[in-house]
């Protein structure tokens, strides 16, 4: 099966997944918003929770629901990071975001009402209950204020800086904003099995970087279809991006580089890891 086949496949399983658990969901706006919010998007963050899953022999019927958990939660966050008290945009994943297309309000309960739909949903399956609790106490960790959360408030403090973010302070920021979701999806795997999650972490982390240069290149670029949303607000904001610090080359051999380190982690996987070396390929190929 290619990448790309793959990849949908885990799409419409996980789709499948976010159907069932809204099932019984009253029909009125925030339902209605939290399907908005749902549609669309890459699926790389549960792509990862199925692939990880699968390299530690979970089959993916048990982990499916970690999967459409961290769609949940990761839509969640754009959500809320959409708003207009944090970064003030009117379009995600190519049409209007959650707080254009009701209003505020609407769009605070339907990030609280996908987050906790997250957790409903990591919470459940055939997992033995110690898995499901290790999974829900390290979501918990990664999109709290230890990380999400954290990220999340460090890009804010970057748009009133007197003076702009360092290179090192740029990557913490987005280990939370960005890498903090995807850490857990790669670690999601270990987890579920019981295995050490040392090599996924490492893996995630270079991955999640990766995503993060690749989506400041996109930013500056200014390519709206690809990037599903408005581009050049950092460059606007005077905000320090990678692409500020390290030139638009720079940051496209510092993706590569990342990119080159996340495959090396997965060595010891052989090629039963060929999908999350593809995935990891892909976060660098949307534009270069």
């Amino acid at each position: 099966m290619t990448f790309e086949a793959k990849r949908d496949a885990h799409a419409a399983r996980i789709e499948a997944r976010l159907d069932e658990a809204m099932r019984d969901f009253p029909d009125n706006r925030i339902t209605a918003g939290m399907r908005h919010a749902l549609h669309g998007g890459k699926r790389l963050r549960g792509f990862l929770v199925l692939e990880s899953a699968a390299l530690h022999g979970v089959p993916a019927e048990d982990a499916v629901h970690a999967a459409a958990a961290i769609e949940a939660l990761h839509a969640y966050s754009l959500v809320h990071d959409d708003l207009p008290c944090m970064d003030d945009d009117d379009l995600r994943r190519g049409q209007p975001t959650v707080h254009v297309k009701w209003d505020e309000a609407t769009a605070v309960l339907v990030g609280d009402a996908l987050q906790a739909l997250a957790f409903e949903m990591v919470a459940s399956g055939g997992l033995p209950a110690e898995r499901r609790l290790d999974l829900s106490a390290a979501l918990a960790f990664e999109a709290g204020g230890r990380g999400l959360i954290r990220g999340q408030a460090m890009d804010i403090a970057a748009e009133t800086a007197t003076e702009p973010f360092t290179l090192d302070e740029i990557e913490s920021l987005q280990a939370g904003k960005t890498g903090a979701l995807i850490e857990w999806s790669c670690a999601a795997g270990p987890l579920m099995s019981g295995a050490d999650s040392t090599t996924m972490c490492h893996f995630a982390r270079c991955l999640g970087l990766a995503f993060q240069i690749a989506d400041d290149i996109l930013d500056a670029t200014g390519d709206e279809v690809k990037a599903g949303k408005r581009v050049g607000k950092d460059a606007a904001a005077g905000k320090a991006t990678f692409v500020s610090h390290l030139g638009t080359d720079g940051a496209k051999d510092r993706a590569r580089a990342l990119v080159a380190e996340a495959l090396h982690m997965l060595a010891p996987y052989g090629p039963e890891a060929d999908a999350l070396r593809e995935a990891a390929r892909f976060v660098i190929s949307r534009e270069f």
